[in-house]
């Protein structure tokens, strides 16, 4: 097989994490990591460097001149939805500076999305959304990111993709933007309280459909569109079923052996505040895994995607139809990832 090197950027985060492991056990792929903190693991070489630094970036980039794929998933946070663009958008533009001059063989730059680019995080949005959707009034870095790569990639012997999945599942430890962590967090520390399993979003959220896209299901797709889909197209990517969490809840409260209740809008973020010292007891008590309880869950996150009272899904036929045939439950994928945090300690 042709050798192909992919170049990870965010390779820490929930989809980072499962797209290194995933393409590390490909015959045909070496990989290189990008982060922050970046570091190499068996055959996984890595680079750390702040993408924010355009002049650290050119400097550390020099040595990723073979890489023929990169599969972009960095993300820097902001208070407000303005303040996200110029750091993401400036991200990517370094690691372009960097990376274009030196790697002659690159083929395709993969960018990862979601939902924001049809403005599912403003409110009720047309759904099922589709990829040729109008774009929302800016600012969007996720929009800003895309025209970047037109623009570079217009002549250029690379293609491009953008992949939009929903509400990603993924089995990293330590990133708190992990929804399946929060749940299982959330479900351990009511269970150690004596509490039923009780859904902490809004009512009216807990009966509209959401869409889930695992995080391992997403590698392949990120795989597929860079190396066999057409270029210069976003994708849709989900698990392929929809569910409400007023079918999946008590699923997941029979898994933890939990009584479940009717929902209550209980904010996580607040409630949370003062819950360190049952998670250090309940962690000391079973051994788990020694992870802070700062580095658990967002909680910001997990309260945002449990007030959504609107459905939450998008068309995902167009990727389906241009050959990427990969389906997973939902609730399965749930069990999986539970069952993955407590056979690594994590959850007792």
């Amino acid at each position: 097989m042709p050798q192909k090197t992919a170049l990870i950027v965010g390779a820490t985060g929930v989809i980072g994490t499962e797209l290194t492991r995933y393409l590390a056990t490909r015959d045909d792929w070496r990989v290189m990591v990008v982060s922050r903190h970046a570091r190499g693991d068996g055959d996984v070489k890595a680079i750390a460097v702040d993408l924010l630094d355009a002049g650290a970036s050119r400097k550390a980039l020099v040595t990723a001149d073979k890489v023929t794929h990169v599969f972009y998933a960095a993300y820097q946070d902001s208070d407000s939805w303005s303040g996200l663009v110029g750091p993401n958008v400036s991200m990517l533009a370094h690691l372009l500076d960097g990376l274009l001059p030196v790697a002659h063989d690159l083929r395709h730059v993969s960018i990862m999305q979601g939902y924001k680019v049809y403005g599912a995080h403003l409110g009720p949005f047309r759904t099922p959304a589709r990829e040729d959707d109008p774009p929302v009034m800016p600012p969007e870095f996720m929009t800003s990111q895309q025209r970047l790569l037109e623009q570079r990639s217009l002549g250029a012997p690379w293609t491009w993709s953008a992949l939009r999945p929903a509400v990603v599942g993924g089995a990293a430890i330590g990133n708190p933007l992990n929804l399946a962590m929060a749940i299982a967090v959330y479900a351990s520390l009511s269970k150690e309280l004596g509490l039923p399993l009780r859904f902490p979003g809004s009512p009216e959220a807990y009966g509209r459909l959401i869409e889930f896209t695992d995080a391992g299901l997403l590698a392949k797709a990120a795989e597929w569109a860079a190396t066999q889909a057409p270029g210069g197209q976003a994708w849709n990517i989900g698990n392929g079923d929809l569910v409400r969490w007023c079918d999946l809840w008590p699923r997941i409260a029979a898994w933890f052996d939990m009584d479940h209740a009717p929902p209550m809008r209980v904010p996580l973020v607040d409630v949370m505040g003062d819950k360190e010292h049952v998670w250090d007891a309940m962690r000391q008590r079973h051994q788990l895994h020694p992870l802070a309880f700062a580095k658990v869950s967002a909680w910001p996150f997990a309260d945002f995607v449990f007030s959504w009272t609107w459905d939450m899904f998008g068309d995902t036929s167009k990727a389906r139809r241009a050959g990427f045939g990969v389906y997973e439950e939902t609730a399965a994928m749930m069990f999986r990832l539970f069952a993955d945090f407590r056979e690594r300690g994590v959850i007792p």
